[in-house]
């Protein structure tokens, strides 16, 4: 079987730099899916449809290609948040996430074009933040990073500060799990190593 080319359905600067760090390059075309046409109050269910719907509104455009589609949110006291709309919105999470636990869920959708198989999964990460004042919070959400990013920070940035620990995979956290996509790419009947020289 031949490795046909990686397609990421996402315009996440980070989920690309997970890739690129694994020894994937992949060719990026953001997805232009209309997330507010799925309601649900099950972040799992949520992030998996979501993932799914962005990768088949790519797949058209790369025939015998294997399309990535991903979407996160965090849950906080059974509260679903994605990215905050503004400023106002990311302070107002952090005063009730501070000091609390979410938990980050990943919806990883990989669409087969060669073999026509689809396969969607979810991972899920439990974050501890830290306990932070309302100066701190101010001036984190005034950097922009939050606005950015699912649950109002980035792991991978200024938001790693304020994280006191994590349960899970770390990389899932930062928008795409490595070892989950490692166990899909073989029940799709590939090597992750095999991607690291199609490039």
């Amino acid at each position: 079987m031949g490795i046909p080319p990686f397609v990421l359905a996402s315009a996440s600067v980070a989920r690309r730099r997970l890739l690129q760090i694994a020894g994937i390059e992949p060719l990026v075309c953001p997805s232009d899916f209309d997330e507010s046409q799925v309601q649900t109050d099950d972040p799992a269910q949520l992030v998996q449809i979501l993932a799914q719907r962005k990768a088949e509104t790519v797949a058209p455009q790369f025939p015998s290609s294997l399309i990535m589609g991903c979407d996160s949110v965090l849950a906080v006291n059974r509260e679903i948040h994605g990215k905050p709309a503004n400023p106002e919105e990311a302070r107002q999470r952090w005063q009730k996430m501070q000091g609390h636990f979410g938990d980050l869920y990943t919806g990883h959708a990989l669409i087969d074009l060669c073999q026509n198989h689809t396969l969607v999964r979810c991972q899920v990460t439990r974050v501890y933040f830290a306990q932070l004042s309302s100066e701190t919070i101010s001036a984190y959400v005034a950097t922009g990073e939050p606005l950015k990013c699912a649950g109002a920070f980035a792991l991978e940035g200024r938001g790693g500060l304020f994280v006191e620990k994590i349960e899970g995979c770390h990389s899932n956290v930062i928008g795409l799990s490595l070892p989950l996509l490692r166990q899909m790419l073989a029940d799709l009947g590939y090597s992750v190593t095999d991607f690291w020289y199609s490039s």
